[in-house]
């Protein structure tokens, strides 16, 4: 009796310690779990995407724009089964088979922590876990945040399919320092889409996956990460995706890694990047995952780099001038079709220990062709020249080509003189304009055309630095003496050729969201500024090889014979710029030659030192756009 007594008082002590653990543990398990996240709205979580910038062919992307994480969302149809197999393989083996967590993993994981008499509880982490830990936990490793990630896990495989959670694993998983998402990492190190990664480059890409900044292509580790990639491939024989035979034989395939990306078509790119930025921000344009459609053509723009490059050293041995810009656009619509701001963007400022700002001939990050404002030389003249022949001169009205004093201009007596210092008599316009004779010039200034009303039909074209009062620049601005753009002087000319038309440069065709909707899209409309027949007139003119011989002889860099180009150039003061700018009947391009520092060239002109790479592009945009 008093055994049985003695028992009932134990079972009910045994009970009421159950009881109370019970409890216990229930009240643990709702102060680790309260306030967790739905899984539900796993789906409403925002990534962060790269936008991307392409060609206009969307085929080629010039630039990926990140901000702390670079990722591109693919679906899992678009990753290559081998990917898939290699991660699983490696990470979760029996991801299929279980409800979320691995209860064998979470069992040596609390041993291995119960052991260590630690609260810091390590390993045990299936896919899924994985993907919960980096989606809503925060990155602790402490038994309260386990139990949190355990009860997400098993209501996630619960909610969804395993394919939608190796999906959402693959495009979220780290693959080295801001490349987020297998797609990302695919096109980063291996130039291809994650759909089609071979069994090799998905063993290395699963390899990173551990230590992503320490397993990386790129850095000092990458013995390591070969090692660790033959590792991924034992797992997937062991697993049974490959053989034992395939996986030696794999292993002994040489991986070659793609060069650290950069930015093509740098200046334009930037370019892009500031007309976005204005409209939506720089944190909009760095995770909403935009698709940028640019005007860019891509063959054109390759052509006009190497181009700039073997001319400017060329020039460098025959002028002292150490850089050249160049714009090519399409003056039906105004879509730039190629930029180059500088010979080398990826070069250093030359000469050595100069100050970019003050004393540097060559700087290679700077766009000369949107950001600087350079004097345009004689390439000015075809504004003055139109003006007059829309107040009714002609290209057969008579000037006199003698020395005159047009009086006291900023302070002292103004007498220009030609170029070549001779003087040529009676003179038609035509003839002026064609050898950019600087008197003649002057004189249809100063007599025909008007100074306000000059400037004002240069602004209306397009010349959008001219802002000071008509007597800053005086009866000097036709020969050049107000700073312009390089891609101000290109769309310019676009007038000239579209029959007076003016369509305002653009960069942009569309851009599209993550999710392909239109948000963007370019309809610039073009607006009548000047008369068709005086454009007419200007572009005949400056396609006039006769008329233009006696100044630049009949084969120089401005001679065309199977189609009609109009062009003019341009040289400043001292030889300290060198432009030519013309047009065919489809595209205008301009280029710029000289040293950033203002330094003089040394006999180069806008001819010469301009020429032979503006007549190659314009060649290449005919061969290219025909």
């Amino acid at each position: 009796m008093v055994m049985k007594k003695g028992l009932k008082k134990c079972f009910k002590i045994l009970f009421s310690l159950l009881f109370v653990t019970f409890i216990a543990g229930l009240s643990l398990f709702f102060y680790y779990t309260k306030d967790l996240p739905r899984p539900e709205v796993f789906t409403e979580a925002q990534l962060n995407l790269s936008t991307k910038i392409y060609d206009r062919t969307g085929k080629v992307v010039l630039s990926n724009i990140y901000g702390e994480e670079r990722r591109t969302y693919v679906p899992l149809s678009q990753i290559s089964i081998n990917m898939q197999n290699a991660v699983i393989a490696t990470e979760d083996a029996d991801f299929y088979n279980h409800i979320g967590i691995d209860f064998g993993g979470i069992a040596r994981a609390l041993k291995l922590g119960i052991s260590a008499q630690s609260l810091h509880v390590p390993g045990g982490s299936t896919i899924t876990q994985q993907l919960i830990r980096s989606t809503f936990l925060i990155p602790d490793r402490s038994i309260g945040r386990k139990v949190r990630e355990i009860v997400l896990s098993l209501e996630l495989d619960r909610t969804y399919s395993k394919e939608q959670i190796l999906e959402w694993y693959l495009n979220q998983v780290p693959f080295g320092v801001n490349i987020y998402g297998i797609e990302e990492a695919s096109q980063t190190y291996f130039q291809k889409s994650a759909n089609d990664l071979t069994i090799e480059e998905s063993a290395l890409l699963a390899a990173t996956i551990q230590a992503p900044s320490f397993y990386s292509p790129y850095g000092k580790n990458v013995d390591a990460l070969l090692e660790r990639k033959n590792y991924v491939l034992n797992r997937m024989a062991i697993v049974g995706y490959i053989s034992e035979e395939q996986r030696d034989e794999i292993k002994e395939i040489e991986l070659s890694f793609s060069d650290r990306p950069k930015t093509v078509a740098v200046h334009f790119v930037n370019y892009v990047r500031q007309q976005i930025e204005s409209i939506y921000g720089p944190t909009f344009l760095e995770t909403r995952g935009l698709r940028i459609y640019t005007t860019l053509d891509w063959d054109l723009q390759q052509e006009s780099e190497n181009i700039i490059k073997e001319g400017v050293t060329s020039n460098i041995n025959r002028f002292g001038a150490y850089n050249s810009a160049t714009v090519s656009i399409d003056h039906k619509t105004g879509q730039i079709l190629s930029m180059v701001g500088s010979a080398d963007p990826w070069g250093k400022p030359f000469p050595e220990g100069c100050n970019p700002a003050t004393n540097c001939k060559f700087v290679p990050d700077y766009n000369v062709a949107t950001q600087g404002k350079r004097q345009p030389g004689s390439s000015f003249k075809p504004f003055v020249y139109a003006e007059a022949f829309r107040k009714g001169f002609t290209d057969q009205t008579i000037v006199i080509d003698e020395l005159t004093s047009f009086g006291i201009w900023g302070g002292e007596e103004y007498i220009p003189r030609n170029y070549d210092g001779r003087l040529r008599g009676a003179v038609t316009l035509r003839s002026a304009l064609a050898q950019s004779l600087n008197i003649p010039a002057v004189k249809v200034l100063n007599s025909m055309a008007g100074l306000n009303d000059s400037i004002t039909l240069a602004q209306k074209m397009g010349i959008t630095t001219l802002n000071q009062p008509s007597s800053f620049y005086g009866l000097s601005l036709v020969l050049g003496g107000g700073e312009v753009h390089l891609i101000d002087m290109v769309s310019a000319y676009g007038v000239f050729a579209n029959g007076g038309y003016r369509i305002v440069p653009s960069a942009i065709l569309k851009i599209e969201d993550a999710n392909g909707n239109v948000i963007y899209e370019n309809k610039n409309t073009p607006r009548k500024v000047l008369e068709t027949s005086v454009c007419e007139m200007i572009t005949d003119v400056l396609s006039d090889n006769n008329a233009r011989a006696p100044i630049f002889g009949y084969n120089s860099n401005l001679r065309f014979d199977n189609y009609k180009v109009f062009v003019k150039t341009g040289t400043t003061q001292l030889n300290v710029d060198g432009w030519i700018v013309g047009c065919t009947k489809d595209t205008c391009v301009g280029v710029w030659s000289g040293n950033n520092d203002n330094t003089p060239m040394y006999g180069g002109v806008g001819e010469s030192a301009s020429g032979p790479q503006w007549r190659r592009i314009i060649e290449k945009s005919v061969e290219i756009r025909n």
